[in-house]
């Protein structure tokens, strides 16, 4: 998410027009005005499902009118049917369909917008993996397909002033 509110403060530094899609419901203003951000010229979204997230982001991309399109987090987006559902219900595959919906309709209007589109998203573990690497991100493989660019971003120690953690080494 820090990665991406500063690429969102350097974007609007040269007049482009920006939003956050925050799933996630946790954007902190604050720490993005620490950041550069402007916030009172930043679109910003807390949809409610994974299918209106990726709704609005198709919109603002047909628009023409956003430059970059930020989506906190791929693990956040939700689809209708499982927030609607009852707790235990099986949703299997449900989240990976609806992404890949998505990105086969934003791929083409966003090379046509010339819009940068940065999905966040987060690494789980897959159960029983004996061989090969153990971790997965949420969401299935379209977004693996889709990208053109994947940053694996891991917190790798602290930084501390003094016995105070102040931050984290990446």
């Amino acid at each position: 998410t820090t990665l991406t509110l500063q690429v969102i403060a350097a974007a609007q530094r040269e007049g482009k027009t920006c939003a956050f899609i925050d799933a996630e419901h946790a954007l902190d203003p604050i720490y993005a005005k620490k950041l550069g951000v402007d916030i009172d010229n930043l679109l910003c979204s807390q949809p409610d499902t994974g299918e209106q997230a990726l709704e609005i982001c198709d919109a603002l991309t047909r628009s023409g009118a956003v430059d970059v399109i930020i989506v906190d987090s791929v693990a956040a987006l939700t689809p209708k049917a499982e927030i609607e559902g009852e707790i235990g219900d099986s949703h299997m595959g449900l989240a990976a369909r609806m992404m890949s919906q998505a990105m086969r309709k934003l791929a083409g209007n966003l090379k046509q917008a010339n819009t940068l589109l940065i999905f966040i998203n987060q690494i789980r573990m897959k159960i029983g993996v004996m061989f090969g690497n153990p971790e997965t991100t949420t969401g299935g493989n379209a977004l693996k397909f889709y990208a053109s660019v994947r940053l694996d971003i891991r917190r790798t120690g602290a930084i501390k002033e003094g016995e105070e953690v102040v931050g984290s080494e990446t």
